[in-house]
C-alpha cells in the first residue's frame, strides 16, 4: 500500500535535520576527551643511567711466545681449540740447541780432564816441595831450591782453582743450554681456549732480538667490557655501580654487572704518549671540539659462550633507580619554575584542560618519575589543546 504523499514528504524533513540537530547538540555539550592526543600517568619501573659504548675483552688471557730461535716443525692446536695448562703446543727444530749442549757437555768432560792433569802435577809439587823441606833440614839445599818448590806447589793449587771455576761455569751454561732445548717445546701456561694463531709450521723465528708471539690462549669466561665514557659522564660513574648492557648480537637479553676499574686517564697511542692530550676515539685534537673517553671495566660471567671477544656493547651505568612508581612520557611535561619542578595539562572526561604544577624526580630520557601532582589515570595532553591534532 503506498503512503500518503504527506507522509514521505514530513520523513524527508525529518531526515535533513538530523545532521542540523547534531551540529547544535555538538556545540552546545561540552567536547569530550577522545578529542585531544593524551597519554596517562601509570606506574613502572624508572632508571637514570648514563651510557657508553664498549668493546667485549677476556678477562683472563696470555700471549705465547717463543723463547727459543728455529724453525717451527710442528703446532699441535688450531684456533678455537680448548687447551688444558701444560699441554703441548708447539714443538720448534731442536738442532741447535742439541747441538750447543752437545758443545757444552764436552767442555765439560775436557776440563774435567784438564782438573785431573793439574791434581797429578799438584801431587808432584807437593811431594818435591816436601822433599825440598827434608834437605833444607839437613843442610843439603839451597834455599832457592826451596822456595821454588814452594812455588810450583802453590802455582799447581792456583790452576786447579781456576779449572774448578772454570767448570762450574761450564756447568751453569750447560743449565743454560739445557732450558734453551727445553723452549723448543712450548706448552699452554693455563688452561683456556686458543682465540688467535699468529705463526706457521715452517716459519723461522728469532728469538734473539726480540721474543715473537706464536698464539693467544684466553678464558673465554668472565669477560670484560672496555667501556668508553665521555668526559661529561665520568663523573657520574663510580667503581661498585650497577651496570648492564646489550650488544647487537643478543636481542633484548641484559647482561647485569658492576663497575670494577676506572682507568685514570684515557688511552693514548705510543707516538702520543709525551704529547699533550687526545685519546684514540678523540675526533679533533684541538679546540672545542675534542672528545676525551675515559675507560672503565665491566666483568660479566660467560659461561654459556653467548659473548666474544670484539663484540660491540651498549652500556647503561646505573645511577639511580625506582620500581613501581608513577611515571609520566617527558613529551607529555613542560618546564617549570624550579629544576624539579615542571607543568602538565590534564584533560578531564568532559574534555576540561586543568594546568598542574608537577615534582618530578629521577628520569631515564623517554619518561620521568612522578612525585607530587598527578595520580595513576591522569590523561596528560601532548598535542595542542584545540584538539586539532597538528
Amino acid at each position: 500500500m503506498k503512503r500518503p504523499r504527506h507522509t514521505r514528504r514530513a520523513l524527508l524533513v525529518a531526515l535533513c535535520l538530523i545532521p542540523v540537530i547534531a551540529v547544535a547538540a555538538w556545540q552546545v555539550l561540552p567536547p569530550g576527551r577522545d578529542r585531544f592526543a593524551t597519554v596517562q600517568v601509570a606506574r613502572g619501573d624508572i632508571e637514570s643511567s648514563v651510557t657508553a659504548l664498549g668493546t667485549l675483552q677476556p678477562r683472563r688471557y696470555v700471549d705465547v711466545g717463543a723463547q727459543a730461535s728455529g724453525q717451527i716443525h710442528k703446532i699441535h692446536v688450531e684456533v678455537g681449540d680448548v687447551v688444558k695448562e701444560g699441554q703441548l703446543l708447539v714443538e720448534i727444530d731442536p738442532s741447535t740447541q742439541q747441538a750447543k749442549l752437545d758443545a757444552g757437555r764436552f767442555s765439560i768432560d775436557n776440563l774435567k780432564a784438564q782438573l785431573q792433569e793439574q791434581r797429578a802435577q799438584h801431587d808432584l809439587a807437593r811431594q818435591k816441595y816436601q822433599r825440598q823441606q827434608h834437605l833444607a833440614a839437613g843442610g843439603a839445599t839451597r834455599d832457592e831450591d826451596v822456595q821454588t818448590a814452594q812455588a810450583e806447589l802453590r802455582t799447581t793449587q792456583a790452576r786447579i782453582d781456576m779449572f774448578e771455576a772454570q767448570i762450574r761455569q761450564a756447568q751453569a751454561n750447560l743449565r743454560s743450554d739445557q732450558a734453551e732445548l727445553g723452549y723448543t717445546r712450548i706448552y699452554a701456561p693455563m688452561s683456556g681456549t686458543v682465540v688467535a694463531l699468529d705463526a706457521r709450521e715452517g716459519q723461522t723465528l728469532n728469538a734473539q732480538q726480540q721474543t715473537p708471539l706464536i698464539l693467544r690462549i684466553a678464558k673465554l669466561s668472565p669477560m670484560t667490557v672496555w667501556a668508553e665514557v665521555s668526559e661529561a659522564d665520568i663523573g657520574h660513574v663510580r667503581p661498585g655501580m650497577s651496570a648492564w648492557f646489550t650488544t647487537l648480537s643478543g636481542g633484548n637479553r641484559r647482561w647485569s654487572s658492576t663497575v670494577r676499574q676506572i682507568l685514570p686517564i684515557p688511552p693514548k697511542p705510543l707516538d702520543q704518549a709525551s704529547q699533550g692530550g687526545g685519546s684514540p676515539a678523540s675526533s679533533n685534537k684541538s679546540g672545542t671540539g675534542r672528545v676525551v673517553l675515559y675507560t672503565v671495566l665491566l666483568d660479566v660471567d660467560n659461561a654459556d659462550n653467548a659473548l666474544m671477544a670484539e663484540m660491540t656493547t651498549q652500556v647503561f651505568f646505573v645511577s639511580h633507580q625506582a620500581k613501581n612508581v608513577l611515571t609520566a612520557p617527558i613529551a607529555a611535561l613542560q618546564d617549570g619554575p624550579l629544576a624539579d619542578r615542571q607543568t602538565a595539562r590534564v584533560v578531564a572526561q568532559n574534555g576540561d584542560i586543568e594546568q598542574r604544577t608537577v615534582r618530578t624526580g629521577i628520569s631515564d630520557r623517554l619518561k620521568v618519575q612522578i612525585l607530587d601532582g598527578l595520580a595513576e589515570g591522569d590523561h596528560l595532553l601532548i598535542g595542542p589543546a584545540d584538539g586539532s591534532g597538528d
